[in-house]
């Protein structure tokens, strides 16, 4: 690559957005949320992804102005100043997206340990621990690496879910999508949360801002390119599914629906291929998401918010890569992940929250409509409500939990502050045409 040229472009871009959002999230939330809305799921999927698309614009807009490898946390520190709140709120961010990738990891690892026979803990932790091992390397190797890596995988997977989706159409039982057997409106809205987090990996692509060629006129078509093209993937897988299993058996292979949902037509070799292709997916999820927490962990470091040994280059990537990946094994090996990540997925739906709210202060800047800002605002303060609502009749008092993670949050930066001697600062000051331009 020459020395000038860009790792992202418009398609690195898109395919780095869609490999994020189609990993473990179709695969395992397909069935979770279909036990509450039933066969109108593909609404909840539709609605979900309109706050997604809200939410990319906003996000699109302030990468724009500000392109900043942070992506998130240079938002929070242009939004609120170089503060202790934006600082604790970064912190929060890169707690919650490393829970979020050690759960995909751990996804991973239990698929693969299904894949060679019967589930054990111990292959599951370590297949978990190989594969970010393995992607540890493609990042090391540099950004370049990354898009093209991630542009091969994307399309095998891809590949074959829309070979499945469109065989298994032929396949589809119309009674099995009757209205007059659908649940009540009410849990449509119910799922709206889970739907949600299938498509919460579009944050990633603002993290290319730095390594994308012109971001003011690339960055928002790929937001919407990529989020677009993958709520049209998932109205249509939920079709599939829905239209060849009845609802008792979803909610029985809850976690491998769409798996089951090949069988009709392709027998076991298309179980088979399926979890492959979550395997796939969830790889795919890892490799863009552990470049976004590289990012992250450097911008912040730049910042002074972490210590210097993140930012100090190793190979093509930085210390900081490493030092995260040290913490996600640490998750995966010694965490029950399924009730941490639901309360980090809710903290992070209030991170995005707080990065549209601080928007609004810098809009002249952004030259973003103020409009579709507020609904993007709305529309995650729905979720969040719609969130709380569900995971705590899973887990009791999850709002003193998620108030505990914003104290421990605030404990850590007040801590990091005092041993680093360093305070969090913007990256881009005054951003000009010229900024935007390069």
């Amino acid at each position: 690559m020459q020395k000038n040229q860009k790792a992202f472009g418009l398609w690195s871009a898109v395919f780095l957005g869609i490999g994020s959002m189609v990993g473990a999230g179709i695969f395992v939330l397909l069935g979770e949320a279909g036990a509450i809305a039933g066969n109108l799921v593909w609404i909840s999927f539709l609605l979900g992804g309109i706050i997604a698309l809200l939410s990319g614009y906003s996000l699109a807009k302030l990468a724009s102005t500000y392109p900043s490898r942070g992506g998130i946390v240079e938002y929070l520190v242009q939004g609120y100043g170089e503060g202790i709140f934006s600082g604790s709120m970064s912190v929060l961010f890169y707690l919650s997206a490393m829970v979020a990738i050690a759960m995909v990891a751990k996804t991973f690892g239990t698929y693969a340990s299904m894949m060679m026979g019967s589930y054990s803990l111990f292959w599951a932790n370590t297949y978990s621990v190989l594969i970010l091992l393995f992607f540890v390397l493609i990042n090391l190797s540099g950004s370049s690496s990354i898009a093209r890596s991630e542009n091969i995988i994307v399309i095998i997977k891809l590949s074959i879910i829309i070979i499945f989706t469109v065989t298994v159409f032929f396949y589809i039982k119309p009674e099995l999508l009757a209205l007059k057997d659908a649940p009540p409106v009410m849990n449509v809205f119910s799922s709206i949360a889970l739907t949600f987090f299938a498509y919460e990996g579009f944050r990633v692509i603002t993290n290319t801002a730095e390594d994308m060629a012109n971001p003011s006129e690339t960055m928002l078509k790929a937001m919407f390119i990529s989020i677009g093209f993958v709520m049209v993937l998932y109205v249509a897988v939920t079709f599939a599914v829905f239209g060849n299993l009845s609802l008792d058996e979803i909610i029985k292979a809850q976690d491998y629906a769409l798996a089951q949902a090949a069988k009709p037509a392709f027998g076991q070799v298309g179980f088979t291929i399926m979890a492959l292709a979550a395997l796939i997916s969830t790889a795919s999820s890892i490799n863009a998401n552990l470049y976004a927490v590289t990012n992250v962990t450097y911008q912040m470091a730049k910042n002074g918010e972490l210590p210097a040994a993140y930012e100090r280059n190793v190979w093509h990537s930085s210390e900081g890569l490493i030092i995260s990946t040290l913490f996600i094994i640490l998750f995966v090996l010694f965490f029950k992940l399924d009730e941490i990540a639901a309360i980090g997925s809710i903290s992070i739906l209030f991170i995005h929250a707080l990065v549209h709210i601080g928007h609004l202060f810098k809009i002249e800047k952004t030259g973003a409509s103020k409009v579709f800002v507020v609904l993007a605002i709305l529309t995650i303060v729905i979720a969040i409500i719609l969130a709380l609502m569900y995971t705590s009749k899973h887990i009791p008092h999850v709002g003193y939990f998620i108030a505990g993670g914003f104290v421990l949050a605030f404990i850590l930066e007040i801590v990091l502050r005092l041993i680093t001697k360093r305070i969090i600062s913007r990256q881009w000051l005054l951003p000009t045409a010229k900024d935007i331009k390069n």
